[in-house]
């Protein structure tokens, strides 16, 4: 599976960026169970925070791609934690999508799927998961969205 990933990331033209380290007082990542619970990711791109609020000044699209760049990074820490072995996960149980907001903004459904269309993308059928889309006032450094995970080792 981690070839079949890095081709499909290759044919779509992303790459993974280096997983973050966290900002605060955790792991990215605890195992417990078979399962994975991911610490919420922010989006980055080019080493870049992807901030502001949808519906003030950030469009719909600029969350799509927001919501991708964070999955991207739960694929960065994924691999990192299972030392490059992307074939050890069975599959993406859920994505927490939280979406900062302005007070009339109500696609959080849309922005979350440049995040889920991803997971499908890179791993199929195992990507399909349940799924939750909030919008927030703020979030931490003003990121435009920010995404947690669960995942399921085989």
């Amino acid at each position: 599976m981690t070839d079949r990933i890095a081709r499909k990331l290759e044919e779509l033209g992303l790459s993974l960026p280096e997983a973050a380290a966290p900002v605060a007082a955790y792991v990215p990542i605890v195992e417990a169970a078979g399962m994975l619970h991911l610490s919420g990711q922010l989006p980055f791109r080019d080493g870049q925070l992807i901030t502001g609020r949808l519906g003030d000044g950030v469009s719909l699209e600029d969350g799509q791609a927001a919501a991708r760049a964070c999955g991207l990074m739960i694929v960065a820490q994924l691999k990192k934690y299972l030392n490059g072995d992307l074939s050890r996960v069975k599959r993406i149980v859920k994505l927490g999508v939280f979406v900062n907001s302005h007070a009339d903004f109500t696609d959080q459904p849309k922005v979350a799927n440049g995040a889920s269309e991803l997971m499908v993308a890179l791993f199929g059928d195992e990507g399909r998961h349940a799924r939750s889309a909030v919008g927030v006032p703020v979030l931490p450094l003003g990121a435009a969205v920010e995404i947690d995970a669960i995942v399921q080792l085989g």
